[in-house]
């Protein structure tokens, strides 16, 4: 006889695998040209001087310097003006 009774299997048990987003150069920290500043999904942080994007919204820095965080008033579609986060190398 089974001690047990018959189980079926689990279906939530997977897991996605980490996408490792964030910030990767902090403020006031030296960043080579072409390091990754920031990992991110969609642009909630822009980019500033001496940085670009890429097509997956990463920061990286196009020459090399320190990283300072900062504030930008921009205009959105509706006129309203909403206050984004860049970051900068100088």
């Amino acid at each position: 006889m089974a001690t047990r009774k018959a189980g079926g299997t689990a279906k939530n048990l997977r897991d996605s695998k980490p996408k490792y987003l964030g910030v990767k150069i902090t403020d006031g920290k030296l960043a080579k040209k072409g390091a990754i500043i920031i990992r991110q999904r969609g642009t909630d942080v822009l980019p500033g001087d001496n940085t670009d994007m890429g097509k997956d919204h990463t920061i990286y820095a196009s020459k090399d310097g320190i990283v300072k965080f900062g504030t930008k008033r921009k205009k959105g579609f509706d006129n309203k003006v909403k206050v984004k986060k860049v970051v900068h190398v100088k």
